[in-house]
């Protein structure tokens, strides 16, 4: 099995596609990639050799790709700069609501969760106004 930058790699999937399984490597960066390492894109990542296999992770780091632990640190620090320098963003992203103009009334609920009505349920009146039932005689 293929294990590149951490991240295993479907066995029966072309290279070019397998590539784009690890994180910040998309299509058109893995046809480079690809190219660059001179594999022929229609190989299985199953009939690849080891020298092909560090060919491939050779590349990516050399190219100063960030993959991964990387890149996921980096957006979530700059994510995190947003919210200290308290701009707007920063304050929609701590809110967890959209940050790029969408509307909120009736979308986004990917980001707001599941929708919770308000105001629409009456609460029951209280027990204490029903009349009390009448004594048993002794």
């Amino acid at each position: 099995m293929a294990r590149i930058s951490g991240v295993d790699l479907p066995k029966e999937k072309r290279v070019d596609i397998a590539l784009s399984y690890i994180y910040g490597v998309g299509r058109p960066l893995a046809s480079k990639i690809v190219a660059e390492a001179q594999i022929d894109p229609s190989t299985r990542v199953k009939n690849l050799t080891e020298a092909e296999i560090n060919k491939i992770s050779t590349i990516i780091t050399q190219d100063g790709v960030k993959v991964e632990g990387d890149l996921r640190r980096e957006l979530q620090q700059n994510v995190r700069r947003l919210i200290d320098i308290s701009s707007y963003r920063g304050f929609r992203h701590r809110r967890n609501l959209p940050c790029r103009g969408q509307r909120t009334k009736t979308n986004a609920r990917t980001r707001r969760g599941r929708r919770k009505t308000v105001g629409a349920i009456r609460a029951e009146k209280p027990a204490a106004a029903k009349p009390a039932a009448a004594a048993p005689a002794k």
